[in-house]
């Protein structure tokens, strides 16, 4: 199974909110771009506590939910941009549902595997400049993803993103997603997805915490 690459966005640190940076604004980048342990030479996080690193290198969030914020948002103009969400990959056609923490994934010449779902913040709300979007996210599961770089290499648009191999099955990023920021989300459920061997530290002490192990 694979898909088409339509644009690959990178973005630079610039004034965000006050003094404060941020490359959420992510633009298309023409030819091979090099891919290494912390994603996209070119690209850049301005915070890197929160963003980026080797199990947050890559990211993607799902172009047809464009389609669904236009509805939410009544419209915004945001959304003719491929890469408004921070997406570094622009893909059609694939979602939460369909992809699982740890599929990997092979990418022109590099090797990406799922690390965790997004987790939505501030930055997304101030970028659109409109409240409740992520809580709508929460709601939705409409959370995008992260790939970690297995084997480096160079990508450019127009390449498939070809599924070769499934991860934790059963554990797709939307249910992952959903067990990590339910309230509602069993001790039992977050303790096996404490356990998965391919999601992030960061979600697996998340989901332990939670568990209260």
């Amino acid at each position: 199974m694979n898909w088409t690459i339509e644009a690959i966005c990178t973005g630079k640190a610039v004034p965000f909110n006050g003094a404060e940076k941020s490359a959420f604004a992510k633009q298309p980048q023409p030819g091979p771009l090099k891919i290494n342990a912390e994603g996209f030479e070119i690209d850049e996080q301005a915070d890197r506590k929160v963003h980026g690193g080797p199990e947050m290198a890559v990211h993607l969030y799902p172009l047809d939910h464009h389609e669904f914020w236009l509805g939410a948002l009544m419209g915004h103009e945001l959304l003719d941009e491929p890469g408004a969400f921070g997406s570094n990959l622009v893909v059609r056609g694939i979602d939460e549902t369909q992809v699982h923490i740890g599929d990997r994934f092979r990418l022109g010449r590099a090797l990406l595997e799922i690390s965790q779902a997004r987790q939505p913040c501030w930055k997304i709300e101030h970028r659109f400049q409109r409240k409740g979007m992520v809580a709508m996210i929460i709601d939705t599961a409409k959370s995008g993803w992260y790939f970690r770089v297995v084997e480096k290499g160079i990508a450019e648009a127009g390449d498939a993103l070809e599924l070769v191999e499934i991860g934790h099955e059963g554990w797709t990023v939307e249910r992952a997603f959903k067990t990590l920021f339910s309230p509602s989300s069993s001790k039992e459920e977050l303790a096996e997805l404490s356990q998965l061997e391919r999601l992030s530290p960061g979600h697996k002490a998340r989901a332990a915490k939670r568990a209260g192990l």
